[in-house]
């Protein structure tokens, strides 16, 4: 069939003979079709003997034979690939370090909860031990053999606070992953050399958390264990487990919260809430905050107490407390102020319920109301007498349990100003004039706050 007009096959060699299309022309006016000796001497003629596709060749030869049609792209054979041998490796994780991402209610991304690190939990699977998988020669259209080569993938290798499991490499403790030079270490303490900022988002860790840099504002920090920043909080949001040690100062911007579970060390604090279960150590200055300890709180050879309001249960050292152009500062030591708390909350309660009773009482006293309604109102008010009798019995437990160091004292190196307000104990001294050099504790007997000469 050696006619232009002819209708014929052209072939074309793919991926070093590894694959051959062709395309079907149907003849021309004047020209033969094409017949299956035609094809099968075509394919000897460039000897493909090899994963030839029988069924896609005769379904393009019957289009273009019977139909005239021209048939482009047709696989008319396929070899193998050679299936290389792939040494074993353990891979790491490809999941590890995918958060998920928060989005506000405007649409738009929280960046704060991004993170650059990656946090992983004990008993976490980090990486997996690939098997070794054996090679196999392939072989061309053309009958030629492929031989296969040998891999060894860059893998990882286990590190310090990791465990094999069967195939499985896992986290033995909570804490960040370390990828060093492919050594997968995990370790309970999270370093940040720099700030804690957009670049490094909010902080959330179950170890140690140690920032050399500063901590923006709108950035919150929270550690299952101590915390360790080198430079000034701006404080947002923090909780840390065991101790706060913070070397600038605290800065808060009237709703910030600060909850340390251990002891909290700094330079001064602003404009916040702390609640600390163990001591408060400020070297310089504490203004107009909320401060709260269950053990003491100690201030600095220089350190005062300006504004704000205190609670100790052992009681408080400082140089100073209040200033003469300053807002009035309230100290309350000897009490347990989680306690005392909780007791407001059900004096609230009881003043809630007290107002609801009331009102109940004078609705029921109506003549013209209906027995039934009535009888309604009458259950409703046996239901909330009763809550009110739980509620005062709550209160009275608490109120036996509130004072929590009755030897709690107060002692300033230098001045009280005037119009501060100082309890010991429940029992209250304000100040009209200007105390120095004392210590303030409770004369149980008198159950009055007496002032000695330092």
């Amino acid at each position: 069939m050696g006619n232009d007009f002819d209708g014929k096959i052209l072939l074309t060699f793919l991926n070093k003979d590894l694959e051959v299309r062709g395309d079907f022309y149907p003849p021309f006016e004047g020209g033969r079709p094409m017949t299956l000796e035609y094809m099968q001497a075509l394919l000897e003629e460039n000897n493909i003997i090899h994963g030839v596709n029988q069924e896609e060749i005769l379904s393009a030869f019957k289009k273009c034979t019977k139909d005239g049609e021209f048939v482009k792209d047709v696989l008319v054979a396929k070899g193998n690939a050679p299936s290389n041998e792939v040494l074993e490796y353990m891979q790491l994780n490809p999941l590890l370090g995918q958060g998920s991402t928060t989005v506000n209610k405007d649409g738009s991304i929280e960046h704060r909860n991004r993170t650059p690190f990656i946090i992983v939990k004990k008993d976490q699977a980090i990486a997996k031990q690939k098997s070794h998988k054996p090679g196999r020669n392939g072989m061309t259209v053309r009958g030629k053999s492929l031989e296969y080569t040998v891999t060894r993938p860059e893998g990882v290798t286990p590190g310090a606070n990791t465990r094999m499991d069967g195939r499985f490499l896992l986290s033995c403790i909570n804490g960040q992953l370390l990828i060093e030079k492919k050594v997968l270490n995990v370790s309970d303490s999270l370093v940040i050399k720099g700030s804690v900022n957009y670049s490094t988002g909010n902080i959330i860790f179950p170890g140690n958390i140690e920032i050399h840099g500063t901590v923006s504002d709108g950035f919150k920090i929270y550690s299952g264990g101590s915390v360790t920043i080198k430079q000034t909080f701006d404080v947002t949001d923090a909780i840390t487990k065991e101790n706060l040690t913070v070397a600038g100062g605290i800065i808060g911007r009237g709703q910030a919260t600060v909850k340390v579970g251990g002891a909290l060390k700094t330079k001064f604090i602003q404009n916040c809430r702390v609640a600390c279960r163990k001591s408060v150590n400020v070297d310089i200055e504490i203004m107009n905050s909320q401060i709260f300890s269950l053990e003491g709180i100690e201030m600095g050879e220089k350190g005062r107490i300006v504004g704000g309001e205190i609670w100790a249960v052992n009681g408080i050292k400082a140089a100073g407390i209040g200033r003469k152009t300053g807002k009035a500062a309230r100290i309350h030591c000897g009490v347990d102020f989680t306690l005392e708390q909780e007791k407001e909350k059900f004096n609230g309660i009881l003043r809630n319920l007290a107002a609801k009773i009331n009102q109940l009482k004078e609705m029921m006293n109506n003549p013209d109301l209906a027995p039934e309604k009535k009888a309604k109102m009458e259950a409703t008010l046996r239901v909330m007498e009763a809550d009110q009798k739980k509620a005062q019995a709550k209160v009275t437990n608490l109120l036996g349990r509130v004072t929590a160091n009755w030897d709690a004292t107060l002692e300033v190196k230098g001045e009280i100003v005037q119009g501060t307000l100082i309890e010991i104990c429940r029992v209250a001294l304000y100040v009209t004039e200007p105390l120095k050099k004392v210590r303030i504790r409770l004369d149980r007997e008198k159950n009055k706050l007496i002032t000695e000469s330092l």
